[in-house]
């Protein structure tokens, strides 16, 4: 058979600088490939998500938006921040157009890109914010295993969803959050009983970055996230709805200091009455590797 040759990018989202933020792999184009090698490409290349751009007609395009496939190096995901903003970068780069549409699982998400400090800005608008259920202080910090006091009783403990469910939770001290240690195995017995997937984003109001409004850390089945955009915007609707974060007010999320990848997300969301919308995650990204897989 006669050897197949696939283009792809290696990209860092969620910073300006090469080899911090998250990475992610994109081929750019995957016509042909089918559902077990695009998982097994999610796992040769072994980072936390890789994307597939399936190309379609530019007229389709136009109304339906590109459309996109999320693989980490277990499952497809229906949808997922960093990749979203990292893919839909490349296609910028590629156009030039100043908006564009993700066909994913979840729907139409489209990432709008601007000039800001002089570098290219993408922001993506998620999907309506889902409020689900708060849990026990107590329960999760058993869980964490810290002491209840170490978590903020002042903000709950709550499963927000975007797109992907997490479960915010909030600590009181930035000290305690950033030398906990967890595994993921600690976490998943209780994970399980909240929904499947389901996972934590550890946050808390003290930062090492002055100019940022929550430092966050992310612990899943894959090893620590040094960014996690889905996350992210459930955050921005969790921090509005609960005092956290003014409405449409620009706020700043580090993660990744922790795993020496540091991450910036920049969050806000409206709100109407009681009732969180518009909820918007956004950052930088930049290319650091142009290859090409034989297979």
């Amino acid at each position: 058979m006669t050897a197949r040759k696939l283009a792809f990018v290696q990209l860092d989202v969620f910073t300006s600088k090469p080899l911090e933020g998250n990475q992610l792999a994109v081929f750019t184009d995957a016509r042909g490939l089918g559902d077990d090698e695009m998982q097994k490409l999610a796992r040769e290349t072994n980072l936390s998500e890789t994307t597939f751009i399936l190309p379609r007609d530019p007229e389709v395009e136009r109304t339906e938006g590109h459309k996109v496939r999320i693989f980490t190096v277990n499952e497809e995901l229906p949808f997922a921040g960093h990749p979203t903003l990292g893919t839909a970068w490349y296609l910028h780069r590629q156009s030039g157009t100043p908006e564009i549409v993700l066909d994913l699982q979840v729907g139409k998400i489209p990432v709008r890109f601007e000039p800001r400090d002089g570098l290219l800005f993408g922001e993506m608008r998620q999907a309506e914010p889902q409020f689900g259920g708060t849990h026990s202080h107590e329960e999760v910090a058993k869980v964490l295993g810290v002491a209840a006091a170490e978590l903020d009783e002042n903000l709950p403990i709550q499963t927000v969803s975007t797109g992907m469910p997490f479960t915010m939770v909030p600590f009181r001290w930035l000290n305690t959050l950033q030398k906990l240690s967890v595994s993921w195995t600690q976490m998943a017995p209780y994970l399980a009983t909240i929904g499947n997937p389901a996972f934590f984003y550890l946050v808390c109001r003290e930062t090492v970055d002055p100019r940022a409004t929550l430092h966050a850390r992310m612990i899943f089945y894959n090893g620590e996230d040094p960014a996690t955009g889905s996350a992210a915007g459930c955050c921005a609707a969790w921090a509005v709805k609960h005092g956290v974060l003014a409405p449409e007010t620009q706020g700043l999320i580090e993660q990744g200091i922790e795993t020496r990848r540091t991450s910036l997300l920049y969050i806000r969301a409206a709100r109407q009455g009681d009732h969180v919308t518009n909820v918007r995650v956004g950052g930088n990204v930049v290319q650091v590797i142009d290859g090409e897989v034989t297979m």
